[in-house]
């Protein structure tokens, strides 16, 4: 499982393809994030559901991003 959650090419994938379909007009989550910045007036449980369904790969990207910022600054110390 670890290597599944830290792999860079699949995190990537991820995001291009759930993390942002569907793709026409705006991708999914753009336009559920513009919803919630608005005052989320409306929404629903589904509506919160897909808000972590396409934001997921995203979080994993981050997660990436800052194991490895933190790993490559432990390393330079040593």
């Amino acid at each position: 499982m670890k290597e599944f959650i830290n792999n860079f090419k699949l995190i990537i994938i991820l995001c291009l393809t759930l993390g942002l379909a569907p793709f026409f007009p705006e991708p999914h989550i753009w336009g559920k994030l513009k919803w919630i910045f608005g005052g989320a007036k409306g929404m629903v449980f589904m509506d919160w559901f897909d808000v972590v369904l396409h934001g997921f790969p995203f979080i994993l990207l981050i997660r990436f991003i800052v194991i490895k910022i933190f790993n490559s600054k432990a390393s330079s110390k040593i």
